[in-house]
């Protein structure tokens, strides 16, 4: 098993960069002992998520149709926590305003890297439970379409492909586990 870097950095540069994101291009001497480059985007925000269960074993789900791919995506809410703040009380806030609800209990359900060849976004989803309806406060560049399912409903949409984000889809795949498992009811 390898443990140490094999890649070596001969050179930098950063090709873009704004609020969000930095691209920085490296030349690198590979683990074969090539020449080449290798790009990074480095992401300013903590990707951080929440899956919601209320007491009839439903989630929400977020619609929102999404720049990159050109196509409207069924999510959990998510949201992004600027570098150093908390990234709980990032995603009660997310929650709070793409949805309205309020949790009382929340615990960690599992961190991922979100596409580690290219980039270090780092995701930290949570369970979200115990649940109080209050008004959303969407962001003005979100138009978004809310739904209260069965979860049962949100793994077949996994499962049939309707679900693609990888925060989601991972996030609803752990609760599944879990209620396999039995540590959840």
């Amino acid at each position: 098993m390898m443990h140490t870097n094999p890649w070596m950095v001969t050179a930098e540069k950063m090709v873009y960069e704004n609020p969000w994101i930095r691209l920085t291009e490296f030349d690198v001497i590979n683990p074969g002992g090539g020449k080449g480059i290798y790009g990074t985007v480095h992401f300013k925000n903590l990707a951080v998520g929440a899956i919601v269960l209320d007491e009839e074993r439903n989630t929400y789900l977020v619609g929102q149709y999404r720049f990159p791919t050109n196509v409207f995506s069924w999510e959990i809410p998510e949201g992004g926590a600027p570098e150093g703040t908390d990234p709980l009380e990032n995603v009660q806030r997310e929650l709070k305003e793409e949805t309205g609800l309020v949790a009382a209990h929340w615990q960690p359900l599992l961190q991922m890297h979100l596409s580690n060849s290219v980039s270090d976004e780092l995701a930290i989803i949570f369970l979200a439970m115990d649940l109080k309806q209050q008004d959303a406060e969407p962001e003005e560049t979100e138009k978004l379409v809310i739904k209260k399912i069965p979860f049962d409903e949100a793994y077949r949409m996994v499962d049939e492909g309707v679900i693609t984000d990888s925060m989601s889809v991972a996030a609803i795949l752990k609760v599944k586990i879990l209620f396999a498992e039995g540590k959840l009811k």
